[in-house]
């Protein structure tokens, strides 16, 4: 299972059009995704204490192109990989939606309902 946040703002816009497209597809060619036990951990480093983000389940067999697994910006001490998504997200290959929302201190953890 992989996952992508972002506000909830751009996911309704993407509901409305029919594809989700994150500012990374136009910067650096790719969607960003995690899986349930990384997604914190860009989560707290790009988005600390918002409280407007969503978490899109992805369904790999839906999207129109294979994910890659790749290294992180700055790259993972531990050598951990994300999978990237060099393509927009159909609305149809988001299986479910959540609201996820920060801890006290401004961080995330990683969301219960999905480990």
């Amino acid at each position: 299972m992989i996952l992508h946040f972002c506000p909830r703002a751009e996911w309704d816009a993407a509901t409305a059009t029919g594809t989700y497209r994150a500012d990374s597809l136009a910067t650096q060619g790719f969607i960003h995704c995690s899986t349930p036990e990384q997604v914190h951990i860009p989560a707290t480093l790009l988005a600390r204490g918002r409280t407007d983000l969503v978490l899109l389940v992805l369904d790999e067999a839906l999207l129109p192109a294979p994910v890659r697994w790749e290294d992180g910006d700055p790259p993972d001490p531990g050598g951990m990989q994300f999978p990237h998504l060099y393509a927009p997200i159909p609305v149809n290959a988001v299986s479910a939606v959540h609201e996820w929302h920060p801890e006290p201190d401004g961080s995330f953890r990683p969301p219960d309902l999905l480990s």
